[in-house]
């Protein structure tokens, strides 16, 4: 397997540069929504996000297929000929495209800490479209973690962190819904993807081609409808800063690495990594947005950290079970003959 093959070490590099990502994306993020004077039209942005995925994945099919003729017949085949396919992945790329603006409208109105924690809801949610979707059944540990995360988010927003040197103007209700709006689209369009991944053999990064294909089309149509006037008048790339450039290519790479993490670390290493990454957002809002802990939030936020470690154990301690049980059946096989 996979994750036998890669060293302790590499997997600590993709869990570190993916946890470095997560937390500076979402700091950079809230910092170019609530610093900046000349306001950047999000839907330009993630755009272009989807558009540097493309690129990316290009060159990873590039360095999988080994040559410039095979990758040719590679997207020949994968994209040219099959329409279907495209159609098909259109709906995790319109879903994840509602998803990333939502971020840009949540951020505009919560601190990245606050964010960083709610955005955890991810998990029930993911977990119920996998047991519906993917007909899978979770046990009593990971449905009492699953509880114990929808508390402790409800304690970070029943009384919120507070930033005392935000100036603008921020609306905690519509950042709260625009979160649940990304977390349901996030849960929905991961197991949809993992459907569809585990549908055939096609590589990885072929799926993630034919996604980011449509990605461009719906995002650009994203433009047109919510910000093509102002687009017109002032530019594709007015309000775009160093920090706003640096907030794209954290983006498009945090999907990438995500990719990779999942390939080759388990669920307890990932909970670490989301663990951490609230913990950084949470110090760098202090830092730089004068964050006030409250105790309600310090205690939700502790709870979001346990029930994240929880939810990743069971599959790991399932997955020991599984290869002792194949061991035990392997050996009385040897014995019997």
């Amino acid at each position: 397997m996979a994750t036998e093959q890669v060293s302790i070490y590499f997997k600590i590099y993709c869990l570190t540069v993916m946890t470095l990502v997560a937390a500076t994306y979402t700091v950079a993020l809230r910092y170019t929504r609530t610093v900046s004077k000349d306001m950047y039209f999000s839907t330009t942005a993630v755009c272009l996000t989807e558009i540097i995925k493309l690129i990316l994945s290009l060159g990873m099919l590039a360095k999988e297929t080994g040559s410039l003729g095979k990758l040719k017949a590679s997207i020949t085949e994968n994209i040219f000929r099959s329409p279907k396919e495209l159609l098909k992945l259109s709906v995790p790329s319109l879903v994840y495209a509602v998803q990333n603006n939502m971020a840009f409208v949540a951020l505009s109105n919560l601190d990245a800490a606050v964010y960083q924690v709610t955005y955890q809801l991810k998990i029930p949610c993911t977990a119920l479209c996998t047991v519906l979707m993917l007909h899978r059944s979770l046990n009593r540990l990971q449905w009492f973690s699953v509880f114990m995360l929808c508390g402790g988010v409800t304690l970070v927003q029943w009384n919120p962190a507070t930033s005392n040197m935000v100036q603008v103007e921020q609306n905690p209700i519509l950042g709260f819904v625009a979160i649940a709006i990304a977390v349901l689209c996030s849960g929905f369009a991961g197991v949809y993807f993992e459907k569809v991944l585990k549908s055939s053999d096609t590589s990885l990064w072929v799926r993630n081609i034919q996604m980011y294909l449509s990605g461009i089309l719906v995002t650009l149509a994203g433009v047109y409808m919510s910000d093509a006037a102002n687009v017109v008048e002032k530019g594709f790339f007015f309000g775009y800063t160093p920090w706003v450039c640096f907030v794209i290519l954290l983006a498009s790479m945090g999907g990438l690495y995500t990719s990779v993490v999942v390939k080759y670390t388990d669920n307890i290493m990932k909970g670490f990594s989301a663990a951490l990454a609230i913990v950084l957002s949470t110090i760098a809002s202090v830092t730089l947005f004068g964050l006030q802990i409250t105790a309600t939030f310090a205690s939700g936020t502790f709870l979001v950290c346990i029930s994240i470690y929880l939810y990743g154990l069971p599959k790991q301690e399932t997955t020991k079970i599984s290869k002792e049980e194949m061991d035990k059946s392997s050996k009385q096989k040897l014995i019997s003959v």
